[in-house]
């Protein structure tokens, strides 16, 4: 049996779709648009099916990377959620975390405060992110990741509920024309109350698949500046704003310094994280507190407060002696 369906219209019937790419969904990946149209189903599945040709778009084999046009006709095979390897759907404790913490929604945007101990996305062992989750809230909802916030790091992220929306945003953060502010907690005191890194960043991949970043001459140009908010005997405060987006920009940064982040056990010092255990500290202590552009005419500005648990052990600290 062959079913024809409308792009906005995901739908999980048993036999072989042919779905309608919508004009909003033009210039978007065959394998986004997939994830879309087969809610719950891993992206390890999505790109099964695409690598054994049983994905064609106008009638041709579809390659992951593939770019839809509207109008285009997609031909999604049947998918049985049952078979081995595809993950159960997720809690009803989970997606109610995940829609406690949506902090702004209209109709381009939906913007949370995510939860620390949540990943932006599934992947690398992590069966269910924040895009999933809310996908399984929403199931009728277009929403896609504008952005990636770290499993361990809290705060603002974004996510876009119409293809306008998305591209948009994604072409400013691109040009660096987007204002991300972190709040985080550095070893030791800084010997300025505000000073600039401004240190190319190179991304490595290691043997088994872990991503590091290193000061680089050869990698991309990064700016972050560092601002003392408040002086801790174990360390500092600190806002972080960043004028690039670059992966693990603050951690990297700050470990440039001489003063790595809090319970960054990539980039920090052990010794560090393991003296703010007594206080609390958990994990990375690193905060996405402001998220800021304009397109289209229209100003947004999206802030969270900092988490709980991360305020809770600066309560605990004691305070840096009066110089």
């Amino acid at each position: 049996m062959v079913t024809r369906t409308s792009g906005n219209s995901p739908d999980a019937a048993a036999g072989v779709r042919l779905v309608r790419v919508a004009d909003d969904r033009d210039g978007q990946r065959i394998d986004n648009f997939l994830a879309g149209q087969l809610k719950g189903v891993p992206k390890s599945l999505i790109y099964r099916i695409l690598r054994t040709g049983q994905v064609r778009v106008n009638g041709k084999r579809a390659k992951p990377d593939t770019r839809l046009a509207g109008g285009d006709e997609v031909r999604i095979p049947p998918v049985r959620t049952a078979e081995p390897g595809v993950v159960a759907p997720p809690s009803r404790a989970l997606t109610d975390r995940i829609g406690d913490s949506i902090i702004h929604e209209d109709r381009d945007f939906l913007v949370l405060s995510k939860p620390a101990g949540i990943a932006a996305h599934g992947g690398s062992g992590v069966s269910h992110g924040a895009i999933e989750l809310l996908r399984a809230l929403r199931p009728n909802d277009s929403i896609e990741l504008v952005h990636r916030l770290d499993r361990d790091t809290s705060g603002v992220l974004v996510l876009a509920r119409r293809r306008a929306a998305l591209t948009g945003l994604q072409e400013l953060i691109r040009e660096n024309r987007t204002t991300k502010q972190y709040l985080c907690l550095l070893q030791g005191h800084l010997a300025r109350a505000s000073l600039s890194v401004n240190a190319p960043l190179r991304k490595s991949i290691l043997q088994g698949g872990e991503r590091m970043v290193r000061v680089d001459t050869d990698g991309k140009p990064s700016l972050t500046h560092f601002k003392t908010m408040d002086r801790y005997a174990p360390g500092s405060f600190v806002e972080a704003t960043l004028e690039t987006g670059r992966t693990h920009q603050i951690r990297v940064h700050s470990q440039h310094l001489g003063h790595p982040i809090a319970g960054d056990d990539k980039y920090g010092d052990a010794d560090f994280n393991k003296s703010l255990r007594p206080y609390g500290l958990r994990r990375l202590f690193l905060h996405a507190k402001h998220f800021g552009f304009e397109l289209g005419g229209k100003t947004y500005a999206f802030s969270a407060p900092l988490a709980e648990d991360l305020a809770a052990v600066l309560d605990k600290l004691p305070r840096a002696a009066s110089r």
